[in-house]
């Protein structure tokens, strides 16, 4: 999975799972050692001395937060009826409604169990709350600009050796939808290297064309351009199907081919079309 698809919220689940996990392998309870006793043999249990505590607080807790994490990458696969996200999340629910009670219940509670309650606190706060605070919801790693990819030396995608980014600022890339001997793809476009010749009768009758189109840019003004989504977007089939295809992450450039009235037609690294309906908020590159 491309790191720069995370968001900070993931960040923080995946943080506070590894923490969870950690804690398992600490003491379970404490005890006072009494005056004049040796307890230097006295073997404190942890979460793996107890089944049912391992399974239901701290795997139940790092499960969940897999699960959050593999649905980005798969975006609208299902379980018991349920998104892969939405089940991960009530994971991470389960294992801290279990820690609270059971750290209740225990007279002496261990490092291990206080360090697994926090961890499983953190661990729903960034599962809920990541999808809908607007700073978790943020790129985990900052996209690296087209200008920057190609001062790095890093052909950009879709351009080839010694090209341009092509799109907007590329000047050695042909235009989308040109031929290598024509121009933008018009009818009658001259050819590169010759100059167009002015026909004074052609022109007049340009002018007298334009009053009636209404002022509409016909569909081939639109120029291909490379974009980033702020937040994670669905990206749906031309089929009209309500499934996803796909998942727009951020911290990824994409390649906007064609728009339909306020949506863009985009195109993944792997060559796969759909349908962006929500543009609002897109960085152009």
């Amino acid at each position: 999975m491309n790191i720069r698809s995370l968001t900070r919220g993931d960040g923080v689940v995946i943080g506070a799972a590894v923490v969870l996990f950690i804690a398992s392998f600490l003491d379970f309870s404490s005890y006072d050692c009494p005056q004049g006793v040796d307890c230097s043999r006295f073997d404190s249990p942890n979460a793996w001395d107890s089944l049912g505590l391992l399974m239901s607080v701290f795997l139940a807790g790092v499960i969940g937060a897999a699960l959050l994490i593999v649905s980005r990458a798969m975006p609208g696969r299902k379980v018991v009826g349920l998104d892969l996200g939405q089940f991960g999340a009530a994971l991470t629910v389960f294992a801290l409604w279990t820690a609270f009670w059971t750290i209740l219940d225990v007279n002496s509670a261990g490092a291990g169990l206080i360090l697994g309650l926090l961890a499983a606190i953190v661990l729903v706060a960034g599962a809920v709350a990541g999808p809908m605070i607007p700073a978790l919801k943020a790129p985990l790693v900052s996209p690296a600009s087209p200008a920057q990819g190609v001062a790095a030396g890093q052909a950009p995608y879709g351009a080839g050796p010694g090209q341009g980014y092509g799109f907007p600022a590329g000047q050695q890339q042909q235009p989308y939808g040109a031929q290598p001997s024509q121009g933008y793809g018009y009818p009658g476009a001259p050819q590169q290297g010759q100059p167009a010749q002015a026909d004074p009768a052609q022109a007049q009758q340009a002018q007298a064309q334009q009053p009636s189109q209404g002022g509409a840019a016909p569909a081939g003004d639109f120029t291909p351009f490379w974009f980033a989504v702020p937040v994670a977007r669905p990206l749906y089939g031309e089929d009209g199907s309500p499934n996803p295809i796909a998942e727009l992450a951020p911290g990824t450039w994409y390649l906007a081919v064609e728009q339909r009235g306020q949506s863009l037609i985009a195109q993944t690294q792997d060559g796969r079309r759909g349908v962006l309906q929500d543009t609002t908020g897109i960085q152009r590159g």
